[in-house]
């Protein structure tokens, strides 16, 4: 069996006196993993634990490349290969996007990994306007910024939180256009959504949390072809935009 990417045992996190996480047990094995659940439920937290955002009052284990990072600071679990896209974007309103790659590259030996060049054509949007302060982009162009920024550092696994949030349908389509392609190059993902749609796009393995417990792991078809698995967990009807 291949060796496990992402490796999460018996995770337990707290903020002030509330126990968020109980128990998450979950691995990523090279293929896309999307965490599913409605609001509140716990799916940041998962996030912010992975990346090193939440250090404190935490219990379990979290292996990356076989290597425990659970309470490591952030910039060593990006150094280990791990790029985080957060929920709200969190970019510098008044700097250009081309400010921002040149902020986060992280230089590879000759022409290996991510440059702006290549960013620019993957999302050729970002490209015409690589001088425009990130503040005066729409939100799908934050959004496509934002995974730029997380390429520059040229992870093995990028953790991805929400990042249809709050995008037109057009906009949602073009990043998981844009995202597919990615995936099929090595790059791992660990995907939180709420939108079925995109997470049934771009992950095969489907793992449901409520009440930070991951009550039932899916594949996407199954959950695409049960309504009321999906009304019963998630609150949705259907997972076409």
């Amino acid at each position: 069996m291949t060796e496990a990417w992402l490796r999460i045992e018996r995770l337990n996190a707290y903020r002030g006196h509330l126990h968020i996480l109980h128990d998450v047990s979950i691995d990523v094995r090279g293929e896309p993993l999307a965490i599913i659940g409605r609001n509140g439920m716990g799916k940041t937290t998962l996030c912010e634990s992975i990346m090193g955002l939440l250090r404190r009052n935490l219990s379990g284990s979290i292996e990356f490349m076989e290597h425990e990072v659970l309470g490591q600071p952030s910039y060593r679990i990006v150094a280990a290969g791990l790029g985080y896209v957060p929920q709200g974007r969190r970019l510098f309103p008044s700097l250009s996007v081309d400010e921002h790659l040149a902020i986060a590259e992280r230089r590879q030996p000759g022409n290996a990994g991510w440059s702006r060049a290549r960013i620019y054509d993957l999302f050729p949007a970002l490209a015409d306007k690589k001088k425009r302060a990130a503040g005066r982009l729409s939100g799908g162009e934050q959004q496509m910024l934002s995974i730029s920024r997380a390429l520059m550092n040229n992870p093995k696994m990028l953790v991805m939180d929400e990042p249809s949030e709050g995008l037109a349908p057009i906009m949602v389509n073009r990043m998981i256009d844009a995202m597919k392609p990615l995936v099929e190059t090595g790059v791992g993902l660990f995907l939180v959504e709420q939108n079925l749609w995109v997470a049934t796009e771009l992950a095969r393995r489907q793992a449901i949390m409520v009440n930070g417990v991951i009550v039932r792991e899916v594949s996407a078809d199954e959950l695409r072809r049960d309504p009321e698995l999906q009304q019963r967990y998630l609150g949705a009807r259907g997972t076409s935009e």
